[in-house]
């Protein structure tokens, strides 16, 4: 399927004009993992953001000693977000759970984008905070588990 029909039919980009639409798709490119691929390294400089097509992501709370499920998410989800900030190293790590698809965007071109359509660029960050404060929540879940607090 084009990337333009992906784009109008994505649960995170449903709803955009149809210019915003065309602008997107000519930085999109449809990418693959296989089960237990890290995508993304906590820690390391992010430069990409995804919408996952099929499959699902683990993301991941990685230290020395343990790695941390924060929360699965699938298609109609997207992850990468930390990409679209300046000098901002991803937080989580992300894990692909089973064979996966996802379109991938350059980080900083997306936020060019972003920057230069203030429409578009009030849309995508609007829509990215709901996306923040889901991550928040589920790590504020997990980390109310391991204290044995019940949410």
């Amino acid at each position: 399927m084009p990337h333009k029909q992906v784009l109008r039919d994505h649960a995170f980009t449903q709803g955009l004009s149809e210019a915003q639409i065309d602008r997107l798709s000519g930085i999109a490119s449809q990418v693959a993992f296989e089960e237990n691929d890290v995508v993304l390294v906590d820690g390391a400089r992010s430069t990409s953001f995804f919408l996952l097509l099929t499959g699902s992501v683990v993301v991941e709370l990685r230290t020395p000693q343990y790695v941390m499920a924060v929360q699965a998410v699938g298609p109609g989800n997207v992850f990468g977000w930390s990409a679209l900030l300046d000098d901002q190293d991803t937080l989580f790590q992300v894990r692909a759970r089973e064979h996966t698809t996802a379109l991938q965007m350059d980080g900083a071109t997306l936020k060019a984008y972003c920057l230069s359509d203030p429409a578009l660029g009030a849309e995508f960050f609007h829509r990215i905070l709901r996306v923040v404060a889901g991550r928040v929540k589920a790590t504020e879940v997990r980390f109310a588990e391991m204290c044995g607090v019940k949410v």
